[in-house]
């Protein structure tokens, strides 16, 4: 009789991979020694599957500032803070496996153009987790911009807003890297938000025999 794992709870899913034969992948969060792990997991048995999910990893450690477990497949993952950041870890999966698994891999910056208030934003990092964001112009509508991107990477992020406008992740732990993925979702986050759930709406991760 075959032996049932427990991989833990599933918490994101793509449903079919558009950049390489359109497998299922999802992200499961465990935990380990009392500290939160994700698992990046398709039942695929196509050749070239694993090398997939081996891009994945790498490109959500170079892109969300994560680390890989060594002990297992390769395919775990943890934050160094030892935190959850469950919703940004969602996003982080969702943003890496729309990449191509010959795409170079680059660390996104801590700035973006914003359309409406036609101005370049920055995200700048206070330390301890602390970020503010500020922009290459001023005037109502600015700032009216300038709150609601913070609102966005606050609900993308899971971080903690603050009476002087700026946003604190709350393990106390600076996340730029993290900071530079979510901030271009933050932008237009009701649309982030419509995407993530669409995702996880469109199936389930398919068996082995499903998906030869």
């Amino acid at each position: 009789m075959g032996q049932v794992t427990d991989i833990g709870t599933r918490i994101e899913l793509v449903s079919m991979d558009p950049h390489f034969e359109d497998i299922s992948i999802a992200l499961y969060e465990q935990e380990a020694d009392g500290l939160p792990r994700f698992l990046v997991q398709s039942y695929s048995q196509k050749s070239g599957s694993s090398a997939r999910l081996d891009f994945i990893v790498k490109a959500m450690a170079a892109l969300g500032g994560l680390e890989t477990d060594t002990s297992d497949s390769g395919h775990t993952l943890h934050f160094p803070c030892g935190a959850r950041h469950v919703a940004a870890m969602r996003r982080l999966f969702l943003e890496c496996c729309k990449l191509s698994s010959d795409q170079v891999i680059a660390s996104r910056p801590l700035k973006t153009f914003d359309k409406k208030a036609d101005a370049e934003v920055t995200v700048v990092g206070e330390g301890n987790g602390q970020y503010r964001l500020t922009a290459a112009a001023s005037g109502e509508r600015v700032e009216s911009r300038v709150s609601a991107i913070t609102a966005g990477l606050v609900k993308l992020g899971e971080m903690e807003p603050s009476d002087d406008g700026s946003a604190r992740f709350p393990c106390g732990q600076d996340h730029d890297l993290l900071v530079g993925l979510l901030l271009p979702r933050a932008i237009n986050v009701r649309q982030a938000i419509r995407e993530q759930e669409q995702s996880g709406s469109r199936g389930v991760l398919a068996a082995p025999s499903q998906q030869e």
